[in-house]
């Protein structure tokens, strides 16, 4: 199970990088699933992650003190909102659709009042 960990890490981490560059790809959510992958994988990988620029540069802040750039914040909420949005419109389900919207009422709390914000 653990090398399905690392293999996961860095296919996360490969995303994460290519959305540095590409604005439409979110950077940070997929560079979380890459130290998490990391920290189940590999003790090794996971040392190795976190003394990179990836980590340093867009996570370091927010695991050790629950804070993001607002850009971050922006990106992150509007990419997952399209995403749900999407599930939203083409699902006839009304308890599903019901999900849906407590998904992203929690989403914009959890982001908005949890997670504070670095002013750049």
């Amino acid at each position: 199970m653990k090398i399905v960990y690392v293999v996961l890490g860095f296919v996360a981490m490969i995303i994460g990088s290519i959305g540095i560059v590409l604005p439409v790809l979110p950077t940070t959510p997929f560079l979380l699933v890459a130290a998490v992958c990391f920290a189940k994988g590999s003790k090794k990988l996971d040392a190795w992650f976190k003394k990179t620029k990836l980590y340093k540069n867009h996570l370091e802040d927010f695991v050790n003190n629950r804070e993001m750039k607002m850009n971050t914040k922006v990106y992150i909420l509007a990419f997952a909102s399209i995403l749900l949005l999407g599930a939203f419109f083409s699902m006839n389900n009304i308890y599903g659709r019901m999900t849906i919207l407590a998904l992203i009422a929690f989403k914009y709390y959890y982001f908005i009042f949890k997670v504070k914000t670095i002013r750049a």
